[in-house]
Order: structure tokens, then sequence, then C-alpha cells
């Protein structure tokens, strides 16, 4: 009787209706497993796919992409300043400047360095400690920001 119950089966109705009741939400339940995996496909096995496509060149997008880019220039005369800016090269004077003022920063940046010391205390971490003033700290910052 307990399985009759739990099926919703009664002795009173015809077994065919309840039949069709059953293969209806059946087919319900089939109809929103179908609308979930078409949800998947769309929202993820799909874009997957593209992208794999892209990987490998096969896709529409790469494709277009891989057309020449480069078209021939014909011969002009240029200036020594127009060939340099055309191949991204700088004059020998800037060059020096630039070194020189890599130079003096990075003497003055191991400077401000060798004033972090490392504290051990007999209890508790290790830690740094800068023998320095704030004035000093705010003036690398500006100076760093200002240049880079």
């Amino acid at each position: 009787m307990d399985f009759f119950e739990w099926h919703g089966i009664s002795l009173t109705s015809r077994f065919p209706k309840q039949i069709n009741d059953d293969g209806e939400k059946t087919r319900k339940r089939i109809n929103a497993l179908i609308a979930i995996v078409r949800d998947i496909e769309k929202t993820q096995t799909l874009p997957t796919n593209e992208m794999l496509l892209a990987l490998f060149g096969q896709h529409e997008i790469v494709k277009k992409r891989r057309e020449p880019k480069r078209v021939e220039k014909k011969f002009q005369k240029l200036t020594k300043e127009e060939w340099n800016k055309l191949e991204g090269m700088i004059p020998r004077e800037q060059l020096n400047q630039l070194e020189e003022k890599h130079q003096k920063e990075k003497v003055e940046i191991l400077n401000f360095l060798l004033k972090i010391k490392l504290v051990k205390p007999r209890f508790g971490k290790p830690y740094w400690s800068m023998e320095t003033s704030a004035n000093e700290i705010g003036r690398l910052k500006r100076k760093m920001r200002r240049d880079y």
C-alpha cells in the first residue's frame, strides 16, 4: 500500500490516466533539462570552442589578422634626426646624460639602502630599522615620482 500511496496511485482512479500524468511530468523535466543544456552550450561551450579555435588559428578573427600589414614604402631621403626618430634612436649626448643620471640615482638609492639595518631583539621577531629622517624619505619619493 505504501508503494501505491507514494506514487500517487489510488484504487479508485483509472490507471492509464495516472500513467499519462507521469509521462507529462517526465516530458516537462526533460524539456527543462534540454533548456539547461542549451544554456550551458551558449554560455560555456561555444565561447570555449571559439577560444580554442582562435588559439589554433582557425577562427575568423585570427584569419583576418593574418593579412599582410606591411606596405612597401617608397625610398625617401631623410635627415639624420628623422631617421633616428623612425628607428627609435636617440643622440649619443642624450644617451650619455641618461646614463650619468642613472648612475647618480643608483648611488643615491644604494646610500639610502645602507641606512637600513636589521634589528634582532632577544624577544620577538627581527625587524628592519631605518636611520634616516622623514624629510629624506619624502624627498626621495618625490624625486622618483617626478623622474619616472
